[in-house]
């Protein structure tokens, strides 16, 4: 499996994306109470549930990891785990998926700069409040003693390099044997 973490607009869905169409590495499918974004499709993008129904999965012990942010919650269930298939993450993900002691999964942090990542914000329409809150949150969240026992660290500066950052990524999934 596939774990990719990184800042807000780092590039982790778009790498994603290409990962699917390209090699067939599916994104498993995590659970957020976040509402739907214009042309996002439950079950497909996420699993789109109440605030009452997450919590309901955290008691009945659904999770690998959840956490809360931006005033959503976001986790990812244990019945999505599988070979060939990728998670985005945050910090605090990325080391309960490391606590899996899993040997088929490879962590790759998508490190880029906080002017590429708000540029890429306000391309795809996010409101400027939720831009500075995203950036603000993420200096604290992705400091680099937050990011612990990363197998690879790939910069993602630039839209252009995107499908080479994605075979990148593919590449070394696959000379691991996975």
């Amino acid at each position: 499996m596939i774990v990719l973490a990184g800042a807000s607009a780092s590039g982790k869905t778009e790498i994603a994306k290409l990962l699917a169409s390209k090699y067939g590495i599916t994104k498993i499918v995590t659970t957020t109470t976040r509402p739907k974004r214009k042309g996002e499709v439950n079950g497909v993008d996420y699993f789109f549930v109440t605030p009452s129904e997450f919590e309901k999965m955290i008691r009945e012990d659904k999770f690998v990891e959840y956490t809360f942010f931006n005033g959503n919650l976001y986790g990812s269930t244990k019945d999505q785990i599988a070979n060939n298939k990728c998670v985005i993450i945050d910090p605090a993900g990325l080391r309960s998926y490391i606590g899996l002691k899993n040997d088929s999964i490879v962590t790759f942090y998508l490190e880029a700069d906080e002017d590429t990542r708000r540029k890429r914000m306000v391309s795809r329409g996010d409101e400027p409040e939720k831009i500075e809150s995203r950036i603000k949150h993420d200096r604290e969240a992705f400091k680099k003693e937050n990011i612990v026992k990363v197998d690879y660290v790939i910069k993602n500066s630039s839209d252009d390099v995107l499908e080479d950052v994605c075979d990148q990524i593919y590449q070394i999934y696959k000379s691991l044997g996975k």
